[in-house]
């Protein structure tokens, strides 16, 4: 089906699923998965998964079982190790909050900012030079780019290139950045007293990252959020970028 797993996809991920567990075994993986990719995909409601995947319920419940487990966070740590640490981008994309997301309880977990345009999220993402990602944190939408830079930016490749807009133009970035060994190809922001050289040339190569966040949001469940918890949200932009990965290594002649 559209949606579905490749051969090859279905071939990184299976060895990283949970095998080792009491009781009766989990059957058809790769079926609750497309479910899953199913949901990610159109942003429809759980219950309305259509019944060639199974019952909802197990989609739903594995999907989250699975999160509080650690093997999205296994899966992401797995593609990445193919990452191209020459060249590093950074930067942010907010994401509006749909009503249904917005009826929880106040808690740390929600990732949820409030402004002139409503309820948003921020997603924060450092990528190689193909547009992968590397790296991902949300936030409330509100919160500034810099924020998040330095964990964004933490294990760096010596002699990486650092390509962001001005919004990451602060002392601290371009000195976490030189710390790793690595370059910052930063513009200068207009009331800057000291300017520091940058290559436009290189610049122009930021549209990579760019192009993520617009792959990013072909998924529709991203696109919008609808989950009232940011670990259910983060876990869904994590499924959505190890699917980027993957189609990147399948197409890759």
């Amino acid at each position: 089906m559209r949606y579905d797993l490749t051969d090859f996809e279905w071939s990184v991920i299976e060895p990283l699923l949970p095998k080792d567990r009491r009781g009766r075994k989990p059957g058809n993986n790769r079926r609750v998965l497309n479910g899953i990719f199913w949901v990610l995909r159109a942003g429809a409601p759980w219950r309305d998964l259509p019944e060639r995947y199974g019952p909802y319920t197990t989609a739903y419940n594995r999907f989250n079982r699975w999160r509080k487990a650690g093997i999205w966070d296994r899966l992401m740590d797995a593609v990445v190790k193919a990452h191209d640490g020459k060249v590093q981008m950074i930067d942010s994309s907010i994401v509006r909050v749909h009503q249904h997301a917005s009826g929880v309880k106040k808690s740390g977990d929600r990732c949820v900012g409030r402004s002139r345009g409503g309820l948003t999220t921020k997603i924060h993402a450092r990528v190689d030079a193909k547009g992968r990602p590397v790296r991902l944190m949300i936030t409330p939408g509100e919160a500034h780019d810099v924020t998040c830079a330095e964990a964004l930016l933490d294990g760096l490749d010596a002699r990486a290139i650092v390509i962001a807009d001005k919004g990451y133009d602060a002392d601290r970035v371009r000195a976490h950045i030189r710390d790793q060994g690595a370059t910052p190809n930063i513009p200068n922001k207009s009331n800057r007293k000291k300017g520091f050289r940058w290559k436009k040339t290189i610049y122009r190569e930021r549209n990579h990252v760019e192009r993520f966040f617009n792959k990013l949001k072909q998924f529709r469940r991203i696109a919008t959020r609808y989950d009232k918890l940011g670990a259910t949200f983060f876990a869904f932009v994590q499924l959505a970028s190890v699917r980027i990965w993957l189609q990147s290594i399948e197409s890759t002649p």
